[in-house]
Formats: structure tokens, C-alpha cells, sequence
């Protein structure tokens, strides 16, 4: 769901539907009882892909050694108020 335009959208939840079109309706009427929502997804549960916390470790590593990526890497010259 997306609560607000420009927002990314959240994962909210998970629900049962035997088709689309009732998952959409479904997913309104559990998660935007109070009109918050603008935009929803619905996926399939079969059409997830997702990584295993068990292979945290090694699935992850490899970002690891890319320090680069991180603002310590980084000198701020003197007068950058903000960046």
C-alpha cells in the first residue's frame, strides 16, 4: 500500500483471494479502513522470490566489501552546510 503520492509503496500485510480483482478489494477494505491508502499491490504468493535469513550471511557478504558505499568513506570539505 501506499499511503501518501510520492511515498514508496509498504508491505502491509498478507490475505487470501480467489482471484485479482477480489485481492484488490480485499486488501482495500483490510488495510485502508481509515482512508489512508492511495495505491495497492497485490502479487501472488507464488510470484515471490525471496532470500532465506538462514543464508544471511552469504547472501549479504558481498555488499560487505564495498566501503565505498559508505558516507564514512567520504570527507565533507569545510563550508558544505548540507550535503
Amino acid at each position: 500500500m501506499r499511503a501518501r503520492r510520492g511515498l514508496s509503496h509498504t508491505h502491509v500485510g498478507s490475505l487470501h483471494a480467489p482471484d485479482a480483482e477480489l485481492a484488490l478489494r480485499n486488501a482495500r477494505d483490510l488495510y485502508t479502513r481509515r482512508q489512508e491508502g492511495v495505491s495497492i499491490w497485490v502479487v501472488p504468493a507464488g510470484a515471490i522470490t525471496a532470500s532465506s535469513p538462514d543464508e544471511k550471511d552469504a547472501f549479504f557478504d558481498p555488499a560487505a566489501d564495498k566501503v565505498y558505499r559508505h558516507p564514512t568513506f567520504y570527507e565533507v570539505p569545510d563550508g558544505v552546510a548540507h550535503l
